[in-house]
């Protein structure tokens, strides 16, 4: 088993609190606040980290499938878009858009759209994204 992970602080109420989040790796650490993840505040979010490894997951999977098929990437580039929408009383991600631009030589436009198409719902965090979550609680003092 493989563990990855990462670090996050939080003081105060939800609009006039702030934040810091930090990776295990220690390779980013910075802050975030409701301005953040609600208005275009500087800073991150949730929603933006988890955009990030979608991502990086997919096209790093991306890469792995067509080099199998014999046609290893020149380049992949990836956006992805996590949609953070009002859902009832609160908030919800609804959904969330990649979209890839691959310079792969000798890779017909057949088997780039399969393969990608494949690794958007077989990546692993593609997977993540509905998996139980196991929590354990401490309240200190």
């Amino acid at each position: 088993m493989i563990d990855r992970k990462a670090d996050a602080h939080w003081e105060g109420t939800l609009k006039e609190g702030k934040g810091r989040i930090k990776l295990g790796s220690g390779a980013f650490e910075g802050p975030y606040a409701f301005g953040t993840r609600f208005e275009n505040a500087p800073g991150t979010n949730p929603e933006e980290l988890l955009g990030a490894a979608h991502a990086a997951c997919f096209t790093m999977a991306l890469g792995h499938q067509l080099s199998t098929a014999g046609h290893p990437p020149a380049s992949l580039d990836t956006t992805a878009t996590v949609h953070l929408d009002k859902v009832g009383e609160g908030f919800s991600i609804t959904g969330v858009d990649l979209v890839t631009r691959g310079k792969v030589p000798g890779v017909d436009e057949a088997l780039f759209q399969k393969l990608a198409k494949e690794m958007s719902e077989k990546c692993i965090v593609s997977r993540a994204l509905s998996v139980p979550i196991k929590l354990q609680a401490t309240l200190i003092g």
